[in-house]
């Protein structure tokens, strides 16, 4: 846990520090910065419920950055996301809710109008270790750079604003890493049993589309797909993100989001009722985050 604090104060401290050095500098207004930091949290008691119920609160950490470039035909747009979120449930403890680092970046030369000629680099990963539960039994499934996701190559993209653009690339290269030993030993995410790194080289799609559906309410839309030419290429590995925001005041927010993602290179464990494992499967990968809490942007 300290661990995970250190990183995220680490990384908060450098994000200030670097979006402070820009908007020192940025006497051309070449420099576009936006940020925000997020935190939600939310509660569930109980106390003589006749249906019943579970004594929860859960919080989250979110910190989402945009350090955008734009000078002539060149542009050089940088997304950077840091989650990381906590529940504690009675009787079961605190596990872990959200727990991601995103980075993204593209560069752009001007084609026309709304076209341009690309080069995009994608990096995913999380902070701390995951497990999946089974009784009083954990079994790990992620930890650090286990796995971590490094997608980038050349293409083009369409970008009519800073909240609708598509990129596509052809030619994209994707690496995927996985740093702990016992997951690599058993040929974790897709990498041979033994190794860290794979290597894949295909087609990605990276989309993003925000809309303002009427005052103080807008919808994110995050969509990225890959195929791999040189393994099954039909399946396509798809991420799909919705956030909701609903802005109460210029602090407060209610947030509300869910991520769908398959990935043909992670097996899903499946248990019994007594919590035996039974088998491995493909399955889609379903993420839900809802909560009220307090947003800071600049």
């Amino acid at each position: 846990m300290k661990k995970i604090a250190l990183l995220l104060s680490l990384s908060l401290a450098s994000l200030i520090g670097y979006a402070q050095d820009a908007a020192v500098a940025d006497t051309t207004k070449t420099w576009t910065i936006h940020g925000e930091n997020t935190f939600l949290i939310n509660q569930s008691s109980f106390s003589n419920w006749a249906s019943g119920g579970v004594n929860s609160i859960a919080g989250n950490l979110l910190f989402n950055y945009d350090f955008n470039y734009k000078k002539n035909k060149l542009t050089w747009d940088n997304k950077v996301i840091l989650g990381y979120g906590l529940s504690k449930q009675q009787n079961i403890g605190v596990r872990k809710n959200d727990d991601r680092i995103i980075l993204n970046s593209l560069l752009g030369y001007k084609a026309s109008q709304y076209w341009l000629y690309t080069f995009y680099a994608n990096f995913q990963t999380q902070f701390a270790k995951g497990y999946q539960y089974s009784g009083t039994e954990k079994s790990l499934l992620s930890d650090l750079f286990s796995p971590a996701y490094l997608t980038l190559g050349p293409g083009f993209a369409y970008k009519r604003s800073d909240n609708f653009r598509v990129n596509i690339s052809p030619f994209a290269s994707r690496f995927i890493i996985v740093q702990n030993d016992s997951l690599s030993r058993v040929g974790a995410f897709g990498v041979d049993p033994g190794k860290h790194l794979k290597y894949e080289f295909g087609a990605s799609l990276d989309a993003y589309y925000k809309i303002n559906l009427i005052e103080n309410i807008s919808l994110e839309n995050i969509l990225k797909l890959y195929s791999n030419y040189l393994d099954k290429p039909q399946n396509i590995y798809t991420d799909y993100t919705a956030n909701l925001f609903m802005k109460v005041n210029r602090f407060v927010t209610v947030n509300a989001g869910v991520q769908l993602l398959y990935d043909d290179n992670t097996n899903i464990p499946v248990y019994d009722n007594n919590g035996t494992f039974i088998r491995d499967k493909k399955a889609l990968q379903v993420k839900q985050i809802f909560g009220a809490g307090f947003t800071y942007k600049f």
